[in-house]
């Protein structure tokens, strides 16, 4: 016997019909926003991967690849995929991102089922959560989801899972009722995969759970006052910070405040208004669950901004609050106001057109034309953001990607030592046209710590502050330094290869050059 959900659903589609639509819908979706399975954070996580499968790999500077493998159980799991499976990694990675696609479709359809009654209007907040996949959260530097696999592919869904069944009765007399098992089970596997964005979606869940009580206004009041002494608390109690490991942090600009731009700051506020509009113009059409969603956002969107207004400085003396980036609950909250406007707005839509039957048609036309728009614009600025590489990288046309970056990081896996030690310019991944593809990761190589990618480790593990600040200050313009200068400081690292742009002097011999991007080798540099 199931349990009575908080909002009624009208079914007049089929499970077929729904299983049909979140598969295409999956698949437009990646088609919109693209696939770069290398890049960015992806790049990190495939790495460890890599070294899970091979722990021969990256013999220098370990630590920046592995070390998140101690936190998470992404890699080894998808490690697990290729061993029983057999499937190339390239082949097991496009499977995951699809599945985590379809898993968040599947998981916003259960939490719309529960706050909106209408099918179509749920189709069209998933549809509009699709759309707007690669939507950034304010400026907290994440995408509400990434066009490659992380943990947060699957963290995301799970806690989306979670919530739609927070949203459930949970009846007193029933000490394990099956919405709250899912509930549990769902966070269990996120915190796995994912510890710190799971600690966000059981604050979600908390005060989901405090937002269905009768006297919920003292509820959030308890809630809010313990979440600001545990920050307080944990703000004193941190220990000191090493000079290399605040150099670090300082690098991470989007943990403070101080440092967003205004349009970022305004990221902060537009969902919550967008939110509290739903509630004003929609009210009598949502369901108490949907009520439920829009209070509980408002309360940890004002909970989590006030904290990180309250202790998260450049100038504090330690920055453990910083570094927990309570701002990543807007992921969260960003998710849940995209598929209650998507689905409002149709809603809204269909409404007008029972007042006035003529433009029924026409209103749901404009609808779904709106809708392709906004895609198209997000397919347009994801090809801004990934200008010399190809739009969707698929397994087997890896080695043509047409990006020159990832020529030479191919040419370097097929034809360098597996155990040789490669400098880059410190900032290479921000370079023009390198679209963020990360070395490790496709290299299969050990590389000198990079500023941006290899910051971010350093920013949160004390332990490799002091290699990331070396490494980072010895590659530092590293194309723009002639030999007397580079070599010194990259063989006191034991540098046996570099990565240069094309135009780089240097006597060293360089085997590949493909007009953007060399690839040279230290003589006598051990």
């Amino acid at each position: 016997m199931t349990e009575a959900r908080s909002g009624p659903t009208s079914n007049i589609w089929s499970r077929r019909t729904w299983a049909a639509l979140l598969f295409g819908l999956s698949l437009l979706t990646v088609l919109v926003h693209g696939y770069h399975p290398l890049a960015e954070d992806g790049g990190l996580y495939v790495a460890g991967v890599e070294y899970t499968l091979n722990h021969a790999l990256f013999p220098y500077y370990t630590g920046f690849v592995r070390e998140h493998l101690g936190y998470s159980l992404f890699a080894p799991m998808v490690a697990a995929i290729v061993q029983l499976t057999h499937f190339s990694l390239a082949w097991v990675l496009l499977f995951v991102d699809l599945f985590s696609v379809w898993l968040t479709l599947f998981a916003a359809r259960q939490l719309l089922q529960r706050c909106i009654a209408s099918e179509p209007a749920q189709l069209a907040g998933i549809a509009l959560l699709g759309a707007w996949w690669t939507m950034p959260a304010a400026g907290t530097a994440l995408l509400l989801m990434d066009p490659y696999v992380t943990a947060r592919s699957l963290s995301t869904p799970l806690s989306i899972l979670a919530i739609a069944f927070a949203l459930d009765d949970w009846p007193l007399s029933r000490w394990l009722a099956p919405s709250l098992r899912w509930c549990v089970i769902f966070l269990a596997i996120a915190a796995a995969l994912h510890p710190l964005m799971a600690t966000y979606a059981l604050a979600f869940v908390i005060v989901v759970r405090a937002s269905r009580l009768r006297r919920r206004a003292l509820a959030w009041a308890v809630l809010a006052g313990a979440a600001t002494i545990v920050a307080a608390a944990v703000q004193a109690f941190a220990p000191p910070e090493s000079p290399a490991l605040l150099e670090a942090i300082l690098t991470r600009s989007y943990w403070f405040l101080s440092q967003w731009q205004w349009y970022e700051l305004f990221g902060l506020a537009g969902p919550l208004i967008v939110l509290a509009a739903i509630l004003r113009w929609r009210n009598n059409k949502l369901s108490s669950s949907a009520h439920v969603l829009c209070q509980t956002c408002f309360v940890l969107g004002m909970v989590a901004t006030f904290n990180v207004l309250l202790f998260a400085h450049e100038s504090a003396s330690v920055h453990l609050l910083a570094k927990l980036q309570l701002l990543r609950i807007y992921l969260l909250i960003y998710a849940v106001m995209i598929m209650l406007l998507g689905a409002s707005f149709w809603q809204l839509s269909s409404d007008a057109g029972k007042r006035v039957p003529p433009l029924q048609s026409t209103l749901r036309f404009l609808s779904v034309a709106l809708l392709l728009s906004m895609a198209a614009v997000m397919c347009f600025v994801q090809r801004q953001d990934f200008p010399a590489s190809t739009h969707v990288e698929l397994p087997w046309r890896a080695d043509r990607n047409t990006n020159p970056w990832v020529q030479a990081f191919f040419w370097i896996r097929k034809n360098t030592p597996q155990d040789a030690l490669f400098a880059l310019d410190a900032r290479y991944i921000n370079t023009e046209g390198e679209d963020a593809q990360t070395f490790r990761a496709i290299a299969l190589r050990s590389a000198i710590p990079d500023f941006s990618k290899d910051g971010g480790e350093a920013s949160i593990t004390p332990s490799l502050a002091l290699l990331w600040q070396q490494g980072s200050r010895a590659q530092k313009d590293l194309s723009g330094q002639n030999d007397a200068l580079r070599d010194p400081r990259l063989r006191a690292l034991s540098a046996t290869w570099m990565v240069l742009h094309s135009a780089a002097v240097t006597v060293h011999p360089c085997p590949y050059d493909n007009g953007t991007v060399k690839v040279c080798q230290l003589t006598n540099a051990r």
